[in-house]
């Protein structure tokens, strides 16, 4: 009896801390094609899995509120490191690299895998 409630127990709480992931959180197709993961807590790091530059970290993200993200993000082509906004919505997100205070900014959507 102690056994199966020790279980469900466990159960429960590995749910309960997948269940508080930010949903930033997960793997996703990049506009170019390749996956990217992204994880992390406070600061939510953004590190390609696939295509031409695997492993590579291109990315770090702070939660600004209501789906939407502050950090830098690093063009793996050229290693040039940008200010970067993200914003989720659903299954999207919108990710982009800006200079110039925002003033020109490049912009890709990535899709939930």
């Amino acid at each position: 009896m102690f056994r199966k409630v020790s279980l469900a127990l466990a159960a429960t709480l590995m749910m309960a801390g997948a269940a508080s992931a930010d949903p930033i959180e997960g793997n996703w197709k990049t506009q170019a094609g390749s996956t990217a993961a992204i994880d992390g807590g406070g600061a939510f790091s953004i590190t390609l899995k696939s295509g031409k530059y695997a492993g590579k970290t291109i990315g770090s993200f702070k939660a600004a509120g209501d789906n939407k993200y502050t950090g830098t993000i690093t063009d793996p082509e050229t290693d040039k490191t940008y200010s970067g906004k993200a914003t989720l919505s659903g299954t999207s997100l919108k990710m982009s690299g800006c200079v110039l205070g925002g003033l020109i900014c490049k912009t890709q959507t990535w899709h939930k895998l």
